[in-house]
């Protein structure tokens, strides 16, 4: 912290990370390496097997191709951050890096966020729409995840220039193991009522639009899925969705446990082992859900081993 006209300014940060107990760091180091090595096989792998495989070069693999390059991104923008401070007790992140941290996590949740939704839209094509679907989403995906793209660079310009246009000139110290908005937005010295309000106002938004768009999408698959007479009818689109669905439940409903809890019983213990679970075990998860729900991705995974 330097001394600049009477008043402190802060030039980094300190994060206080999940635990102080000595004896909790190395095994915490142990578990987030090996979800975090998980993350990056499953997601790459992923991103790999549709590459190579032209069986997959269809829009909803250009989808999960993207969800598993978002998932590596914004798990790296964070896990090794938190294990370098568990292993080498640094916990000092310069104001900088803390802008670009939050900047980068931003991009990428909201990316999911969007992408989420645009595959909830696709499932609603393949299974209502099955005849068009293909010349349909063609030319429609690929404006879908270049706009998803576009609203993350926004959406993390206005969170990260609204937090970082508050003055920091008290505590340095961040009660959470990443930048995370809220964490670092509350050490401000200044007036920050309106930047929590955009704050709020522009995270609601986008997550109820996406909420319901996935809500009329599955509305109109379960209404289309009611109507088929043949129970292999009902099988394939069920399964179509399956692993869509599951990861949907499992993204938001992390989120709705942690920011729709009531006041009286939120606090900042229960914050960090949500955000562990939407940063770290999340972009873990998708992969394996996707994986083991998809015959496809299974036969060109023996596919890809047996060509070794």
């Amino acid at each position: 912290i330097t001394l600049m006209e009477n008043k402190t300014e802060v030039t980094h940060f300190i994060l206080l990370g999940l635990t102080n107990d000595p004896g909790l760091q190395l095994p915490l180091f142990v578990t987030f390496l090996f979800i975090y090595s998980i993350t990056l096989a499953g997601n790459l792998g992923m991103i790999l097997l549709i590459v190579l495989d032209s069986r997959l070069h269809t829009p909803m693999y250009f989808y999960l191709g993207n969800l598993s390059l978002v998932d590596c991104c914004y798990s790296s923008a964070v896990t090794p951050t938190v294990m370098a401070g568990l292993l080498l007790g640094d916990k000092v992140i310069s104001y900088n890096a803390c802008a670009a941290q939050m900047f980068l996590f931003a991009v990428f949740a909201t990316v999911e966020n969007c992408l989420l939704a645009s595959m909830a839209y696709d499932r609603y094509a393949a299974v209502c729409k099955p005849l068009h679907y293909t010349t349909t989403m063609t030319s429609v995906c690929t404006w879908l995840i270049s706009g998803s793209y576009v609203i993350g660079f926004l959406n993390a310009s206005i969170y990260t220039g609204d937090t970082f246009s508050l003055t920091f000139c008290k505590s340095n110290v961040v009660h959470h193991f990443f930048c995370d908005i809220p964490a670092v937005m509350v050490l401000s010295c200044s007036d920050r009522h309106v930047n929590e309000l955009l704050l709020v106002y522009i995270v609601s938004f986008n997550i109820i639009f996406a909420l319901l768009v996935i809500w009329i999408s599955y509305t109109l698959i379960f209404i289309s899925i009611l109507k088929m007479h043949s129970a292999s009818g009902h099988r394939k689109a069920i399964s179509t969705c399956a692993s869509h669905f599951t990861a949907v439940s499992i993204f938001y409903g992390t989120v709705i446990f942690m920011y729709l809890q009531p006041s009286s019983s939120h606090s900042m213990d229960t914050d960090k082992i949500a955000s562990v679970f939407y940063t770290m075990v999340i972009p873990m998860l998708n992969p394996v859900v996707y994986s083991l729900r998809n015959k496809e991705v299974k036969s060109a995974f023996i596919k890809f081993l047996e060509s070794k």
